[in-house]
């Protein structure tokens, strides 16, 4: 049976699209800078005067009469010739975070305006580093922005074409920090794109026909791997997923190398889980809610490129490879059974349990890879739509990381603080391990009833050669299920600016020297 797919289908379509941003010493507000945009935000804090922006004769009275008291993330929008649109702060914004939250409560209010304006004088006067600030707002803006409209017949989305952020005697600063939230919206974007995009117009060929197109844009080589190239290889957990499909899997290596890398530049290695669809396998997903968005389940192959096609433009100062492992999970007659045995790249056999425990069989293969390669890397992270356990433990706005390594903890727990991506460590707790023991095989791919995500960790574990390493589990925070600030309804992207952002400030653990 032959599907009709549209052929003119771009994957990616957010890097079609282009923001202008001006940063400019005048006041956003007016008759100024900021007179060009059709909507100009207002920072109103909780208590106190009204700023400066606010329209003349608006007193705290009226603004109570609107239902509007200033609180975090509240907004009112005061038509006329030019949206003013009145956004909550609380007692004050004094975080790069908070300031995304309240630019991207704006942009969401300003919903028909293609062209907005942010006066960031205030916030950098009360303490916020100028740079972050220019950051923060432009992430801010075009994150909230974002809908994945592109299989539809009648887009209603009014796209953000022009964004204008006024900071006087900081310009310079605000512009640094402009340029960079284009770099890490765009990537969470590319991530947004590819895990929305459905199943069916993005299977693992596809995936690596995509990458293979834009990696030269941004610097990056490119390898992909197919089937018979994986069975030379030995990459018996990715082939063991696949066995049950019709389509082909994928393993595609990237590569980022800094000017002027040399011997003593540290290295990093990526690997990102990229079920290209996950029904279970032979334990089959039930059909609800969680099965059908199952297309999310490549999220973490999708970071790890996203994350990539920054570090050029970021100026990154390390060598990073990405393995990308990547596949639908399906039943059929081929399928691999519960009690199959399959042998990891490097010699580990493994008896499944569980098919649905399939994430954990292909990142072996991308670890194994990984600690082969010479030089080996200083560190290696894998992040993965892995568990339901991390979901049920830390629910939708915070990821799982374990690691064996303090200070890659450290520097992941860094970035996402950066970021807002919320991560919380757990337990690399060893007492479990005995609950992977095999009767057959060297490890089983399931344990017990309990501790689900530090079970799937210390599989992982098994296939890192002992080198500093550290562990995303984004299966709670892959989606969001309703417009929530930055956060845009579907893909969330989590993981892509953690990554560019741990990357490009990644230091060698005392560990590797």
């Amino acid at each position: 049976m032959s599907v009709v797919i549209d052929p003119a289908y771009d994957p990616v379509p957010s890097l079609q699209r282009r923001v202008t941003v001006t940063v400019t010493a005048e006041p956003a507000a007016g008759r100024s800078a900021g007179a060009e945009a059709t909507a100009v935000a207002v920072f109103v804090p909780a208590e106190g005067d009204l700023p400066a922006g606010a329209p003349d004769g608006l007193d705290r009275d009226a603004l109570a009469a609107a239902g509007f008291t200033g609180k975090s993330g509240q907004t009112l929008a005061l038509p006329g010739a030019q949206l003013r649109v009145l956004v909550g702060t609380g007692s004050a914004i004094e975080t790069a975070a908070q300031l995304r939250d309240a630019v991207a409560a704006f942009t969401r209010a300003a919903r028909e305006s293609g062209s907005i304006a942010v006066d960031l004088e205030a916030v950098i006067g009360g303490g916020l580093d100028a740079e972050l600030a220019g950051q923060a707002a432009v992430e801010g803006a075009l994150l909230a922005r974002y809908q994945y409209d592109a299989l539809k017949s009648d887009a209603k989305t009014v796209q953000l074409d022009a964004l204008t952020l006024a900071a006087a005697g900081a310009a310079a600063a605000v512009e640094e920090g402009a340029r960079r939230g284009l770099i890490l919206a765009r990537t969470a974007e590319l991530a947004r794109d590819l895990g929305n995009t459905p199943p069916r117009h993005l299977s693992a060929v596809k995936f690596a026909q995509v990458i293979e197109r834009l990696a030269p844009e941004f610097g990056l080589e490119a390898e992909v791997f197919d089937r018979a190239r994986l069975i030379e290889l030995g990459c018996g957990g990715l082939l063991g997923v696949n066995a049950g499909s019709t389509e082909e899997p994928r393993m595609v290596k990237l590569r980022y190398v800094p000017e002027g890398a040399g011997e003593d530049t540290p290295r990093l290695a990526l690997v990102g889980k990229g079920i290209m669809y996950d029904s279970g396998g032979i334990s089959l997903k039930p059909s609800n809610a969680m099965h059908a968005a199952m297309k999310l389940d490549m999220m973490g192959a999708a970071a790890v490129f996203a994350s990539m096609t920054a570090l050029r433009e970021l100026g990154a100062p390390v060598a990073v490879t990405g393995w990308l492992m990547c596949t639908d999970n399906m039943p059929s007659g081929s399928a691999t059974k519960l009690g199959d045995v399959l042998t990891i790249r490097g010699g580990t056999t493994v008896e499944v349990k569980n098919t649905d425990a399939e994430g954990r069989l292909v990142l072996a293969d991308g670890l194994t890879l990984a600690t082969e390669e010479d030089p080996r890397p200083d560190a290696v992270v894998d992040i993965a739509t892995l568990t339901g356990a991390a979901m049920a433990a830390l629910g939708t706005r915070t990821a799982a990381m374990l690691a064996n390594d303090d200070s890659v903890a450290g520097q992941l727990q860094a970035a996402a603080d950066s970021t807002d991506e919320n991560i919380w460590r757990m337990p690399l707790d060893h007492r479990y391990r005995d609950q992977l023991k095999s009767d057959v095989a060297d490890i089983s791919n399931m344990g017990g009833q309990y501790g689900g995500a530090i079970l799937a960790a210390l599989f992982l574990n098994e296939f890192v050669d002992g080198l500093p390493w550290g562990h995303l589990d984004i299966a709670g925070t892959m989606q969001s299920e309703r417009d929530d600030l930055w956060r845009s309804t579907g893909s969330t992207g989590f993981g892509a600016r953690l990554l560019a952002e741990f990357a490009t400030a990644f230091e060698r653990p005392e560990a590797s020297d």
